[in-house]
Parts: C-alpha cells; structure tokens; sequence
C-alpha cells in the first residue's frame, strides 16, 4: 500500500483525493451562477423563481466534491508517539524567518475572507427584506422576520467554533483550515438560493465555516511563530477583520445598486479559490505533529521555521517516590522552580483562587464581543437608515468610521505583544465602553451629528474586532498544546453566542432593537469583563506556549 505522498514538506494523505473534491466543489457553486445571471432583467431578484436542473445537479456535485475533500484532509496513520518530555525549542530572539511571513500573509488572508461573511449579514439585510417582503424596522408588514438570517447565520459560526476547534485537535491545524476554505467557495450558493429557506440554511452552514478559520488560524500562529512576536502579530491580525468591514462595506457600496445584495454572497467563491491556491505556505504545527507521532513532518515543519525539539537531559535519580515535586519544564527544556511562575500548576486556573475569577472574565469579554459585534454593530446600517439616512451614506459612514479606526488596531496588537497583554486587554475594553454608554443616552438623537456620530462608531467597529482577536490569542496563549484548538475554539464560540441571544431577542419582537438598546446590552457585561481582569487577569507577554501560568490574585498595579 502506498504511504502519504507529499506537497514539499507538506504531508497529504490523498492529495487525489483533495483536489478532485475541490474542484467538484468549486464546479458545483459555478453551476447556481446561470440562474443568478437570468434574473438580471429583473435587477436579480430571485424570489419565487424554481431550482433548475444545473442547479439541482450543482447541490449534488458539492455535496460529493466536500465528502471527498473531507476523506483526502484525513491524516496520516498515527506513527510512534513522541517522548513524553520532548520540547519544542523556538528561536526566540530571532527575527522573522520567510516561512514566517509566507504563513502570516496567507492567514491575515484567511482571516480578511473569513470574517468578511458575517460582516456581510448587516449588508444584505435590507435588500433580503424587501425582496422577500420579511419583517423589517424598514418594512414592518412583512412576514417573516428578517433576523432569522443573521440568527441561522451566527448560530453556524456557534457551531462551527466547537466543531472546527475540536477537529483541529483531532486531524490537524492545517486541514481544519483548508477545508473551511472549500466551504467558503461551496457555500457561496447561499446568493443563487431563489427561496428564503434556501438561504437560510445555505447561511448556516456558511456560518460553521466562518466560525471555525479565525480559532484555529490563532491555534496554529500560536504554535508556530516566535514567543516574542506572537503577542502582537494574533492581535494585528485577528484585529484585522476591521479592514474587512471596510471592504465589505465598499463593496456594498459599489456591486449592490448594480448586481443586487446576492453578489456579495457571491464573491465568497473567487476569494475562497483564491485561500487554497495559497495552500502551500499553510504548515502543519510541529506541536500537533508531535502529539500526533509523526516526528519526521515535525522536523521538516521546525527547520522551514526555525525550531529545535529537545528532550532534556535526565541527571537525577530514576522516577520514584518524591518528597517534594520539582516544577515542570519550561520550553528551553529547563526546570521551572517549585512555585514560580511556571511551575505553579499544569492548566492556566488549576488550584488557585484566581483561576475561577479569570475564566469568568474571559468568559464574559468573549460573550461581549458577541454582542457589540452582532447585537450592535449587526443593526447599525439597518439602525442608520432608520433614523433618515439613505443606504449608500450608511454604507459611507460605516467603511469610513472602520478606516479611521484602523490604527488603534495597530496600536492595540502593538501594545499586546510589547507592553501588556492582561492591561491591553483592560484599556481597550473600558476604552469601547465609553462610546457604548454614550449611544445609550443619546439614541437616535446622534443622527443628527454626522461628525459625532462617525467617531463613536469608529471606536467600537475597530476595538471590538481588536477585542475580539484579543479574547481567542489570550485563550491560544493559556491553553496546552493537546486542548489549545478545542479550547479557543469554546471561546471562540462564546464570542459568537453573545449575538445569538441579542438574535432571539430579537425574533421575539419581530423587529430589530434601537441602537441604544444594543450598545447598553453590550456595555454592561463589557464594564463587568473589564473589573474582572483588572483583578484576576495573568500576563502572557513572552511566555513560552506552554509554560503553566501562575494565576494567584495579585495587588492591582498598572505597569
């Protein structure tokens, strides 16, 4: 029988296999084009129409094409198990190797078209209303309601958190990745569907990829970048997803009066092409490789990246009963002393009073990302015209509002990765609550005040991405190797479930919430987050991945 063959250092099981289903997958999404094309005349409009026969056949071809993607992901069989003690030595002193900037392109890549589709649920919203004639604040006599598109939306990217986190631990990082990018060029579809329902559950599976890249993308960044760039670079490049608002919005304002709202469905499948021809810069993490037994593909991994695995040399008598247990190994390879900080328990949290209070921040900063990204920010094109103002100057406001805010996600993943990470965290969650409690006073009043109105918009759409990468690099950065992917994954999921609840709060009302509403929602559990980690929160800035954190509640004391 014939081994896995190899993409340079790059193991595939069935490379066969793979892009055969790739491209079956690619050549179904191209076969709901014709049906999109022949409602131009009618400005594509769809509602109403019947699934044709190339249609029909096209779902068909998919549904292979992803079965066959997923069997040629598969992972090797498992080789004999690594040593116990062996560690992974990174140079960290060095600068950034090509391999490095090759994977960090390729991610921040990732990233951009990952989050750009839900960005894209505030989009397209009014459009879908009024083709469907759904309930909206803009057409309150429709029927259906039409939150229940970004609620099956958000609740994929719930789902596809836990399922791509715990598959990320199961066959590896890197095929995690590719195939949420074959289900970004599949479920594109979802703006050929001719019937809400058919876009309502094309938009979920949508949602499951989407909610799985941005974890495991940290997950593997984490695991193989240098300790002293890790910080800054997960932060800038989560935090990116700013820069994907603002294209999303520009290309709202560009493509929708001429092509409609389904076109910005549509452009998931040249971009998620795109992510796979880039598939070669994409390691596998030597870490997961190592727990996976396939030391020879570690080594291949850890030279492009200049890595070393070393297991220690044992001076002290043989493994027996102990009166006192030395603390374990650091990265270098090198005894922690009993009750520093990496040797004080083997999970960030375990026996200490401060592991309950910095889960529970944690917890509560990802669950208020989850609601100022999609219970506040979800609604504000909806919100803004609205209050008067038309669609293309919501559109304008909201790429410019995300342009201004760029910077403070540079400022933030610089500060991250070189100051603080646990005060980072801290400042720039009290610096979101601000604007937040100020549109809870002023509500639709601020419509009034273009120029006020734009600068507190700003902060909000840049930090809460900023946040948001924030959160899930805190998480990759806490966790062990083994459960570091189903971990962030958890987290990343919460991030997710904070717009899921604003959602059904909003199915319940059968109309979307005022702007106050949403930023007061947010700014509650935001403010609680912020007291929570001022006080339990631990630094993670050039600690080694997996040294163990010492999480004792310490005096307050700003650096």
């Amino acid at each position: 029988m014939r081994g896995p063959r190899r993409s340079g250092s790059i193991t595939f099981r069935r490379p066969v296999v793979f892009w055969t289903g790739t491209a079956l997958g690619t050549l179904g999404a191209a076969l709901h084009l014709p049906m999109y094309i022949e409602a131009r005349s009618m400005h594509y409009h769809m509602a109403g129409m019947r699934p044709d026969a190339t249609m029909n056949i096209g779902m068909a071809v998919i549904v292979l094409g992803v079965g066959l993607v997923l069997w040629g992901l598969l992972p090797p069989r498992r080789e004999k198990p690594a040593p116990a003690d062996l560690r992974i030595r990174p140079l960290d002193d060095s600068r950034l190797r090509p391999a490095h900037m090759g994977l960090i392109i390729v991610l921040t890549l990732a990233v951009t078209i990952d989050v750009m589709k839900p960005t894209t649920l505030s989009f397209v919203a009014p459009g879908m209303a009024a083709e469907y004639h759904l309930t909206s604040p803009l057409h309150p006599d429709g029927g259906l309601p039409v939150a229940l598109l970004p609620f099956f939306g958000l609740l994929g990217t719930v789902v596809g958190s836990l399922l791509w986190g715990t598959l990320a631990d199961r066959i590896g990082r890197r095929p995690a990745i590719l195939f949420a990018g074959v289900l970004f060029i599949t479920t594109s579809v979802c703006g050929a569907m001719p019937s809400f329902t058919g876009n309502l559950v094309m938009c979920f599976f949508m949602g499951v990829s989407a909610g799985g890249m941005l974890p495991v993308t940290f997950t593997l960044l984490a695991e193989t970048v240098p300790t002293r760039h890790r910080g800054w670079l997960l932060v800038l490049i989560g935090g990116n997803a700013a820069l994907a608002y603002a294209i999303t919005s520009q290309l709202a304002e560009s493509l929708m009066p001429q092509y409609g709202w389904r076109i910005l469905w549509l452009v998931g499948m040249p971009t998620g092409v795109l992510l796979l021809l880039l598939n070669r810069w994409i390691p596998e993490s030597p870490r997961y490789l190592l727990l996976a037994g396939r030391a020879d593909e570690a080594r291949a991994v850890m030279e492009r990246f200049g890595s070393a695995a070393v297991t220690p040399a044992r001076t002290g008598p043989p493994a027996g009963p102990r009166t006192a247990e030395p603390g374990p190994r650091t990265e270098s390879g090198t005894r922690a002393a009993p009750g520093s900080a990496a040797g004080t328990g083997s999970r960030a949290g375990a026996g200490h009073q401060g592991g309950p209070l910095l889960l529970a921040g944690l917890l509560l900063l990802a669950l208020s990302v989850g609601i100022v990204t999609y219970g506040f920010q979800l609604w504000v094109p909806t919100d803004l015209q609205r209050m008067g103002i038309k669609d293309m100057d919501a559109d304008r406001i909201l790429r410019n509002a995300a342009l201004f805010g760029l910077p403070l996600n540079v400022v933030a993943a610089l500060a991250y990765g070189f100051w603080s990470s646990k005060w980072t965290a801290v400042g720039l969650s009290a610096l979101t609550v601000v604007p937040l409690v100020c549109f809870t006073v002023l509500g639709d009043g601020v419509a009034d005040r273009r120029g006020l109105l734009m600068a507190l918009l700003a902060v909000p759409i840049a930090s809460i991405y900023a946040l948001g990468a924030i959160t899930i690099a805190y998480a990759a950065e806490i966790f062990p190797t083994a459960r570091r992917g189903g971990a962030t994954g958890r987290v990343a999921g919460l991030t997710k479930f904070g717009g899921v609840a604003m959602l059904v709060l909003t199915l319940l009302s059968l109309t979307a919430p005022e702007l106050g509403v949403t930023a007061a929602a947010g700014a509650i559990p935001l403010a609680a987050a912020v007291l929570l980690l001022a006080v339990a929160g631990v630094e993670t800035r050039h600690r080694a991945i997996d040294e163990p954190l010492d999480v004792r509640p310490r005096p307050v004391e700003v650096p």
